[in-house]
């Protein structure tokens, strides 16, 4: 199955919108090209092809023109689960990195022992608990039932997108040139983070939705 939006008059704008429940096996419904992504290779990324596609009406979700308002909902709580995912992939790259350093020598010593690596390691301990307790309360709100927490799992997804993109550079600088190849684990969670800054709303986005919400 799969929730698609569509408007019933595009004059209306936002407030044309519906949401859709379509059924993979609909007359007009097919899936077109997988698409060959930079990180995330297991996900079912496809491309929607509507030609004259028929849906029952039992098929709404909500009420006509509720769509956006179910649309805006998704995404309150869908960038809490990103945000997870982003604490998650920085998360398995710090310790990938403290393990590595506990491991590889240069000019006779361990490389947690070089000053500039602990810096590292301390950086990316600190940023991924921040980014950790920011998900957990965006979360928590949910829970609570709080009617709107938009500006928190904002928050939480923005710096923790911004921590797992930073966590695997720096893991990557940490293991040298083993981390640029497919023999460890670091390179691939550097290309899964950067998804993180992009789907659910673009980091940009995040920061125009806290803002409205700061000035509100």
């Amino acid at each position: 199955m799969f929730v698609v939006f569509a408007t019933i008059d595009r004059n209306l704008k936002h407030k044309g919108i519906c949401a859709l429940i379509v059924e993979r096996d609909y007359e007009g419904f097919s899936i077109g090209k997988h698409e060959d992504l930079l990180g995330l290779r297991s996900t079912a990324n496809c491309e929607l092809i509507f030609e004259d596609c028929k849906v029952p009406k039992t098929n709404l979700l909500g009420e006509i023109g509720q769509g956006f308002k179910i649309a805006m909902h998704t995404l309150d709580v869908s960038r809490i689960d990103i945000g997870a995912q982003s604490v998650g992939i920085a998360q398995a790259a710090f310790e990938k990195a403290l393990a590595y350093s506990k491991e590889r020598k240069q000019f006779g010593k361990y490389l947690y022992e070089f000053e500039m690596i602990q810096e590292m390691l301390a950086d990316m301990a600190t940023k991924i608990q921040a980014a950790r307790l920011l998900v957990y309360y965006a979360a928590f709100l949910k829970d609570k039932g709080v009617s709107r927490f938009s500006k928190e799992s904002s928050m939480a997804k923005y710096f923790a997108s911004q921590v797992a993109m930073e966590t695997t550079r720096l893991a990557i600088q940490i293991h040298g040139g083993y981390g640029y190849t497919k023999d460890y684990p670091v390179e691939r969670y550097y290309r899964d983070a950067k998804c993180m800054e992009i789907y659910e709303g673009t980091s940009e986005i995040q920061k125009i939705v806290i803002a409205r919400n700061l000035i509100e």
